[in-house]
């Protein structure tokens, strides 16, 4: 009689000990439920920024909640980049990021994280060129006459970046070790500032993507030497590219991705990841960012995978070289 009764137990407390992981299942089906937060670890205005608001709001439709843009900006994006760190794995907190947050500064800086262990991948973006521009009365009208004057006059040009260890830092770092010119570099808490101090004509320079450059090209004064392409860009035909300016080969870019922390289920990623495709594939998104000088990838390498592998393939590729130049930020 003793029997029966034992096995009505066991089968209640296996019942019992699958409650949360159905509790769980249920809320991952359910999710999204609330706002989502998609931290961007710069100012508002710099490219970063611009992605992040257009893709918040095509991706609302998708997941009907509100994704709010929250600027975290600091330390060349890693006060932002830590805060997803330590954030919940519920797909509430994500964060849009590039190569200078998730490849650069893991090289550089003493992080409380691993710019690869700590996040999951959702999804890559959009990849955008960099341009050469100077300010208004800076003496060099071409690419070829801007490098001889920077040889004739070391280290009294001023070089603006987004902070140090930034892609606007790490383009200028391997343009002088390639043309063997030294200038003194002004690091910012974001591209947007910098351009702003450029267009004014507080700094001379400034290696810069063409998001945040080419609409202050004519417009506010700045001239552009080239683009760091092979082919002239479809929003600037009138830029040369470093191919045809005379400084062959110095192609520069820096790709645009979403991460979420570490451990956050594979369910709540792939929900996120169909709303950044189908975002992407939205006319008005594409032109959105096609006219801010964005090149958006194809959606084979739109998937959490494919960003996973670039950036373990950027680690391999950078680090050897940031470090070989010993750019540490203490």
């Amino acid at each position: 009689m003793k029997f029966p009764h034992r096995r009505q137990f066991l089968h209640l407390a296996a019942g019992a000990a699958a409650l949360p992981a159905a509790s769980r299942v249920a809320r991952a089906q359910a999710y999204p439920t609330r706002p989502i937060s998609m931290v961007v670890p710069f100012p508002a205005g710099g490219p970063t920024d611009v992605i992040g608001r257009v893709l918040t709001e095509r991706m609302r439709t998708s997941l009907g909640q509100p994704v709010i843009v929250e600027n975290v900006a600091g330390a060349a994006g890693n006060l932002g980049v830590g805060r997803i760190a330590r954030a919940s794995p519920d797909g509430y907190t994500i964060v849009v990021g590039f190569v200078g947050t998730h490849v650069f500064n893991g090289a550089m800086y003493p992080l409380q994280y691993d710019v690869l262990k700590d996040f999951t991948p959702i999804s890559l973006i959009a990849n955008i060129p960099y341009v050469l521009v100077a300010k208004k009365g800076f003496p060099a009208n071409d690419l070829k006459t801007l490098i001889a004057w920077l040889k004739a006059n070391p280290n009294k040009a001023s070089v603006a970046t987004g902070g140090v260890g930034t892609p606007q830092h790490v383009s200028a770092l391997l343009f002088q070790d390639i043309t063997g010119t030294h200038f003194q570099f002004v690091p910012y808490r974001g591209a947007a500032p910098a351009m702003q101090d450029l267009v004014g004509g507080q700094v001379d320079v400034m290696f810069d993507s063409a998001t945040n450059a080419l609409p202050h090209v004519g417009a506010d004064g700045i001239k552009a030497y080239a683009t760091l392409t092979k082919s002239r860009l479809a929003s600037a035909l009138d830029i040369p590219t470093v191919d045809e300016a005379g400084l062959p080969g110095f192609y520069f870019s820096a790709w645009y991705a979403l991460w979420a922390p570490k451990a956050t289920p594979r369910s709540v990623i792939s929900r996120l990841n169909s709303a950044v495709v189908q975002a992407l594939a939205d006319a008005k998104v594409r032109a959105s960012l096609a006219g801010q000088g964005m090149e958006i990838y194809p959606p084979e390498q739109q998937t959490p995978e494919a960003l996973g592998a670039l950036q373990k393939a950027e680690i391999e590729k950078w680090w050897p070289i940031i470090k070989a130049a010993n750019l540490k930020v203490e």
